[in-house]
């Protein structure tokens, strides 16, 4: 304290630290200089400590030199202390025999008035024995007499009466837990105990099988005062609930009915109502118990009725959790699943379902239900005929399908199978969610690798026939537990082909089903609701990102088809270099119409807007024509200019061979002294391009979005024009 108060001398305005620091109680000296290390260096600081001694030692001498005398004469003053202290020592020593001789006299009082109250408690204790004894035992008095004459076992009231005293009892046992007398009355305790129990079990069933409401209440009343609610529950599953349990659960009945099971439910639902409904009453379950006479602290329907119910059930009925056959387990689910629903809405309260869904009871039931193992079974039942659809060989899809090919008709159907009712469970939302995902990331790789098949000449009927093969075409498994090292290598097997037919019908189920993306989102929403998810958002976006990988695969696709039709269509257009050998030297009449190759090279156009007008999208046909048409129209038109480049060579050779000759023997003209030959290839052409534009006008295609057209048209015209002038 003194401390605190002292005034420390001031110091030079520039000192880096604070002088009061010094007189803090938790000063520090490592703390003290780190601090002042960070504003100034150590030289520095100690400089200033230096500097601050200094000023110490001077204020130290000044306060000695002014306080001189006082320090002289102290010891001067102390003279006489010890005799006077002396003095004191008698009175307080006296003073302490007294206060010692007071506390011993009120630690004896204590010490008896605690004897005395121990020798009460335990008067207390062997009363009240006594009194439960005396009442049990008491048959010659003429209350308990005339209560006998009533009931061969205790009445109620009695009960009550011991069960009040039988609390009492309780409490001292726990008070006076490790004294003799505990040890002396424990087997007259454990005696009443027992007479007790059993008494109250005699009186609980007589009031059961009596109907008597009266009887009930006392007698759960007398169990929630003695703390035994839960014995109650299980005397009531033992007598009341098992027997109709044993008489109801029959493996034999629900095996040999079509709708046993459901029978035997519901037979097991009328219980509640026909054999609970006073204990119900008493208790507060029902509606139309009245709140005054209520005995609470009891739920027989979850501790009594349900347990019994789930023991039948897995000890008499162990075939109804076989997930052997998926349809049969799927039935069986939903059937006891909709059974506890109802079971659920008999509890009359939301405290006593979330009592029933926390009993292990509860737990236990729907663990017996092997799910996952019912799910590998529907998975493999999904993947085997998927798999099997996304062969090597593309079949056509069954009459009445909306796709072309088994394959994309297969995914759609598994897709619905996943989400229909008769697969559908609520538990495996998650797993039938990520199947779903599979199923289309699968198909997305199937037609990825169709894609880049070869395309065959063959026949379409006989490129459909089914043609075994020895390896499974995808690389990606719908099972990740699968093993793959298996089989034989792709380097091993040929590279299958594809027909034109095919791969448009590849095309057109792959475009369908982007479309119905959306259809799947609706056909889950309401298995989501079910459940409680209400994020679709998510599954909405995964659908999204599943369109985006099968919209991945058309730019290939359709590249594949234009790429086919072009090829197609210019196999006959490249017949533009027959034309000279059809007119060079033959006296051939002037052309006035179209050669036969280019209705030729138009027939595969023709077939793709009259064959697949069903199943394609009309935008898509037009952007497949006009394409094909581009890349044909520029190979055409390669294919003319060369064939004009060498008519005019020809011509000027022989133009010069004439000029040699001076001679009319080589002259080109026909015999009929019209057109030259190279005139009338000139015109064959120009009809042909004529005709070839004409054409394509009639399908619907603008020749202005047809590439090289414009320029192909201005070469057969300027082509034209010279053998006309010519002849003119």
């Amino acid at each position: 304290m003194e401390a605190k108060k002292m005034n420390l001398p001031r110091g030079p305005e520039n000192l880096c630290f604070d002088k009061d620091e010094f007189m803090k109680p938790d000063f520090d000296v490592d703390h003290f200089v780190s601090d002042c290390r960070k504003r100034v260096q150590l030289e520095e600081l100690r400089e200033d400590l230096e500097l601050y001694y200094k000023l110490l030692k001077t204020a130290m001498v000044e306060l000695i030199n002014k306080d001189y005398a006082d320090f002289v004469n102290l010891s001067t003053n102390l003279v006489g202390m010890d005799k006077a202290l002396n003095q004191l020592s008698v009175p307080l020593g006296q003073l302490r025999e007294e206060v010692m001789s007071l506390k011993s006299c009120v630690s004896e009082g204590i010490q008896a008035v605690d004897d005395r109250m121990t020798k009460q408690e335990d008067i207390r204790r062997k009363k009240s024995v006594e009194k439960i004894e005396k009442i049990l035992h008491s048959q010659g008095t003429k209350e308990l007499s005339s209560l006998e004459g009533n009931s061969p076992l205790l009445t109620g009231q009695v009960l009550e009466r011991i069960a009040t005293e039988f609390n009492q009892l309780q409490f001292h046992a726990v008070q006076s837990k490790g004294t003799p007398l505990l040890d002396k009355v424990r087997p007259r305790i454990a005696g009443i105990t027992a007479m007790l129990q059993q008494s109250l079990e005699g009186l609980l069933l007589e009031g059961l099988q009596t109907s008597n409401v009266d009887i009930i209440r006392h007698c759960l009343r007398t169990y929630a005062t003695i703390d035994k609610t839960r014995d109650a529950e299980a005397l009531v599953g033992q007598v009341l609930v098992k027997p109709y349990i044993d008489e109801v659960i029959v493996e034999q009945y629900v095996q040999s009915h079509p709708n046993g099971l459901q029978a035997m439910y519901n037979k097991l639902l009328e219980f509640v109502p026909h054999h609970c409904r006073l204990l119900r009453e008493v208790t507060g379950g029902a509606i139309s118990s009245e709140k005054a006479d209520i005995v609470p602290g009891y739920d027989f329907l979850v501790n009594s009725v349900w347990p019994e119910i789930v023991h039948g059930l897995e000890e008499k009925l162990p075939s109804l959790f076989n997930p052997g056959n998926p349809d049969v387990f799927h039935e069986k689910y939903t059937t006891s699943m909709d059974f506890v629903r109802k079971f659920e809405r008999q509890c009359g309260s939301q405290a006593s379902v979330k009592r029933l869904r926390s009993h292990p009871s509860y737990h236990s039931f729907n663990n017996k239900w092997n799910l996952p193992v019912y799910f590998q079974i529907r998975f493999r039942e999904i993947a085997g005929a998927l798999e099997e659809a996304l062969s090597d060989t593309l079949e056509e899809a069954p009459a009445g399908s909306s796709y072309c090919l088994l394959a994309t008709h297969m995914v759609w159907m598994s897709l619905q199978k996943c989400w229909s009712d008769q697969m559908f469970l609520p538990l495996l939302a998650h797993r039938l969610w990520k199947l779903s995902l599979q199923i289309l990331a699968r198909y997305s790789v199937f037609i990825g690798e169709v894609s880049v098949r070869p395309i065959s000449c063959e026949n379409t009927k006989e490129s459909k026939k089914f043609v075994p093969v020895g390896r499974k075409e995808s690389s990606v498994s719908l099972n990740p537990g699968e093993d793959q090292g298996h089989g034989s290598s792709p380097e091993s097997q040929p590279l299958l082909s594809i027909s034109s037919t095919q791969l448009v019908c590849v095309a057109a189920d792959l475009d369908k089903l982007q479309d119905q993306i959306l259809d799947i989102l609706e056909m889950i929403k309401p298995k989501l609701e079910m459940i409680g998810f209400k994020n679709v958002s998510c599954i909405a976006g995964a659908l999204e990102d599943s369109k985006a990988s099968l919209s991945a695969c058309m730019p290939t696709l359709n590249n594949r088809i234009i790429q086919d039709l072009s090829e197609s269509s210019f196999a006959y257009l490249k017949s533009a270099l027959e034309v000279p050998r059809l007119y060079r030297r033959t006296n051939k009449e002037v052309p006035t119409k179209a050669s036969p190759y280019v209705d030729s090279a138009l027939k595969p156009f023709y077939r793709l807007q009259n064959e697949y007008k069903d199943i394609l999208k009309q935008p898509m046909i037009h952007q497949w024509l006009e394409s094909a048409l581009s890349e044909s129209t520029q190979k055409y038109y390669e294919t003319v200019s060369d064939v004009l480049s060498s008519v005019k060579k020809m011509e000027e050779s022989l133009k010069r061979l004439k000029q040699a000759r001076r001679t009319a023997a080589s002259n080109p003209v026909g015999t009929n002294g019209g057109m030259s030959d190279d005139n009338k290839i000139r015109l064959q052409l120009a009809l042909d391009v004529e005709y070839f534009g004409e054409q394509i006008r009639k399908m619907g295609v603008e020749t202005s979005s047809i590439k090289s057209f414009s320029a192909l048209t201005e070469l057969v015209l300027t082509a034209k024009d010279q053998a006309t002038a010519e002849q003119s």
